[in-house]
């Protein structure tokens, strides 16, 4: 057997690539400087994996934004707003993936959805009525010829003609059917060159294939692959699936000219079932994906192993490979200097995963000594009693009734009676939570952190911030307001460190999108509250102003979701211990006064599962009760919103309806607001706030912008549900983008008022 890895993670070590990009944006660093750090990151990638012993080393994964953009912009797909300004080939690229505004232009930036089930962001192509598909890049070219230039043969790794045709936005009169032949040409184009090349691999990452799958969607991937592959010459070429099984297409790609098909043995539920089932062919290699790529506990060798001597009774020429990329999983366990050994020993990064498949490789071929070691030494891992278990959180969940997932009076009726409380006008303005963490609020946060400051030095500037925050949005005439979120690094890691259970690392930094990393935090043990975790700052903020202020927390299912789950227990059981400790927070804020309490749920569409066949039994049937297992205790008075990120939404409507939340903000700028005919077709009974000006780009929304926004939103909801926000929270943003936009946003609210009334 031989080893393989999909993809590697692209930030670096200590996200060398987001500093320097960043600075790239501000204008501290060259587009040669910037170039150049690319060039040793993939350097430093390459030599590890080839450390490692890795047989099929990917190239053309590294991104300086995202693989899908970098695929569109390879064959040309890319709007005419982005190629006529009078820009670098980079800086259009840029512009594309974060929008631009200055000299040269003013554009919104592409849409950005997530990645299947994954919190990674990527950038929506969008094809026009005049676009004309065309090989214009090089970008996998030269990175295979960079890497073959240090001794490295690697497999070029691209978006697959199947999922690129699926991804992409169509918004002028052309649709699939229109471009199937052009697609077939640049493909063939791209294996020519790679004949020219002299490549001995090259891989088609097909993610799409764990969809559930049309008669004609089968039908359009034997259209390209039929063409496609038969121009392939001396190539060998690698379908490389993830995220789930093929079980609608299985049949067919065992008997389509690929030389290699990689298969997920670790989400793919039925992939094991259909190998059996349906065998495997003896002239093709099988990529089976046994070591997860997004998870960070250690691999279960003797699992693996009963899984590759299954493959390998079947007489299957089996590459032991992960899951999918491993840029799901932070860089590397050797900069976690505080993390205690006997938590550390139990988790595996991106670097550590190249041991484990070398690991693998070694035991299942009975190598030496030291891979029998490493089989025993896995195994007594496996058989340590964690001591995750708590009695009393176990207690406490199975007491739970029925009747504690329902909200009491039903929604029509706590409308009437929030409006009276509230008493807002017509288009009511708000954030969504977040200010800007600037480079001293950053640093307040790290000074308490490492001693230098006391607690009441860290909690008095802190309390400043809150001050100018609330003064601000008083002066910028805001009618809800939020506290700004000074002393959280994260929505997610800020809960978890007070919440027990949990653990946290130092640099397990993993990439979201474009510059933007987290740091998920760990579930380790069942989790609970043990103290009041946001009371204090939300009723300091209150006692600021007589404006209705929103106490914000983290949902339960977006915390699970942003974390590492365990493994051990369902996620199910996980969602529901941390609906309970919110459950708490929730009615702590409550009983001390705060009237408005946001529960974010950011990431409920995340690990949504890819088929729709799975949604209720798999996951929205405990995901959606325990959101409303945290609000349920409230009064009627109290208003409950949640949030919403990058997502598509429009098909669980009803469900995100069924939260049973007075106010939702969806993020939905970047999306052209298509969820908006979703919302009216369901007939949405929430009030609702689509996030009228996208947050990830620097461009301040003109005032008329915004107003058409809201007239287009007008057109799908009523005017008394609806609510003015920016689409996510401002914490990345710089004031001097901030205020001018917020100024904006209520002006245009207040002119909207004006012309309804």
């Amino acid at each position: 057997m031989t080893t393989s890895v999909i993809g590697y993670p692209r930030i670096g070590a200590l996200r060398e690539l987001k500093f320097a990009q960043e600075a790239f944006f501000k204008g501290q660093k060259s587009a040669e400087e910037l170039l150049a750090l690319a060039k040793d990151l993939r350097k430093t990638h390459w030599t590890t994996q080839k450390d490692h012993n890795i047989d099929f080393i990917s190239s053309n994964d590294f991104s300086f934004y995202d693989g899908t953009l970098d695929t569109a912009v390879l064959f040309n797909i890319l709007p005419e707003r982005y190629a006529k300004l009078e820009l670098s080939d980079l800086e259009k690229y840029f512009a594309a993936a974060r929008g631009y505004q200055g000299a040269k232009g003013n554009v919104k930036a592409l849409a950005m959805k997530k990645w299947f089930n994954t919190n990674y962001h990527y950038i929506v192509p969008e094809f026009e009525n005049s676009t004309k598909i065309s090989l214009v890049g090089t970008k996998p070219f030269d990175e295979y010829k960079e890497a073959k230039a240090l001794g490295i043969e690697t497999k070029p790794v691209l978006v697959g003609p199947f999922s690129l045709l699926k991804l992409i936005r169509f918004t002028g009169k052309k649709g699939i059917k229109d471009v199937v032949g052009d697609i077939i040409r640049v493909y063939t184009e791209v294996l020519a060159k790679y004949n020219e090349l002299g490549v001995a691999w090259a891989q088609f990452d097909e993610p799409y294939l764990v969809h559930d799958l049309t008669g004609a969607d089968i039908a359009l991937f034997n259209d390209l692959y039929s063409a496609i592959l038969n121009k392939k010459g001396n190539v060998k070429v690698l379908l490389q699936t993830y995220f789930g099984d093929v079980r609608d297409i299985y049949e067919t790609l065992i008997k389509t000219n690929f030389d290699g098909i990689g298969l997920d043995f670790v989400e793919g539920i039925k992939t094991r079932e259909l190998v059996e089932k349906f065998g495997f062919p003896k002239t093709k290699k099988l990529f089976a994906g046994v070591l997860c790529g997004k998870n960070i506990w250690r691999n279960n060798y003797q699992k693996s192993l009963e899984t590759l001597n299954f493959l390998k009774e079947k007489d299957i020429d089996v590459v032991i490979s992960t899951s999918c990329s491993l840029l799901h999983v932070p860089y590397t366990l050797a900069n976690e200097t505080k993390l205690d050994e006997k938590y550390k020993k139990h988790f595996s990064f991106a670097i550590e995963k190249l041991g484990e498949l070398q690991d693998l490789n070694n035991i299942f071929n009975a190598k030496s000594q030291d891979s029998h070691e490493a089989l025993v030494k896995n195994i007594a891992l496996f058989k340590e009693d964690r001591q995750a278990y708590n009695a009393d959180v176990d207690k406490r969940l199975q007491s739970v009734k029925d009747s504690d997932f329902t909200r009491l009076p039903a929604f029509s009726e706590r409308e009437k009676i929030q409006k009276a409380e509230f008493n807002l006008p017509l288009f009511p303005t708000t954030t969504i939570g977040s200010f800007p963490q600037t480079a001293a609020v950053r640093a307040n946060r790290k000074a308490y952190r490492v001693g230098e400051i006391t607690k009441e030095q860290y909690e008095a500037f802190n309390k400043q911030k809150i001050t100018e925050c609330i003064k601000l949005q008083e002066n910028l005439g805001l009618d809800v307001l939020v506290h700004g979120e000074f002393e959280r690094n994260d929505m997610v890691e800020y809960f978890g460190q007070s919440l027990e259970g949990y653990l946290f690392t130092e640099k397990a930094w993993v990439q979201s999108y474009g510059t933007r990393c987290v740091k998920p935090p760990v579930i380790w043990g069942d989790v609970y509250r043990s103290k009041p975790i946001t009371v204090d700052w939300s009723v300091y903020a209150q006692s600021q102003t007589q404006k209705p202020l929103k106490g914000m927390l983290t949902g339960p299912v977006t915390i699970l979701n942003w974390s590492f789950p365990r493994e051990d227990i369902s996620l199910k059981q996980s969602a529901l211990q941390l609906a309970l400790a919110l459950r708490d927070e929730v009615l702590d804020l409550e009983k001390n006064g705060i009237k408005i309490i946001q529960i974010d749920e950011a990431a409920l569409r995340e690990k949504l599962p890819l088929r729709k066949s799975d949604w209720y039994s798999e996951y929205l049937d405990w995901a959606i009760p325990a959101f409303r297992l945290v609000h349920s205790g409230v009064k009627a008075q109290t208003q409950i919103h949640t949030h919403m990120c990058y997502s598509e939404f429009t098909d669980i409507i009803p469900a995100i309806d069924d939260m049973d939340a007075d106010v939702i903000s969806f993020e939905a700028s970047r999306s052209d607001l298509l969820i908006l005919d979703s919302l009216k077709a369901n007939h949405f009974k929430t009030e609702v706030g689509p996030g009228v000006y996208d947050i990830h780009s620097p461009r301040v929304p003109s005032v008329e912008e915004i107003k058409v926004t809201l007239k287009k939103i007008l057109e799908k909801v009523d005017a008394n549900k609806l609510w003015v926000n920016p689409d996510c929270g401002l914490k990345t943003r710089q004031d001097a983008e901030v205020e001018p936009s917020l100024k904006n946003l209520v002006e245009a609210a207040k002119e909207l008022r004006h012309e309804y009334h």
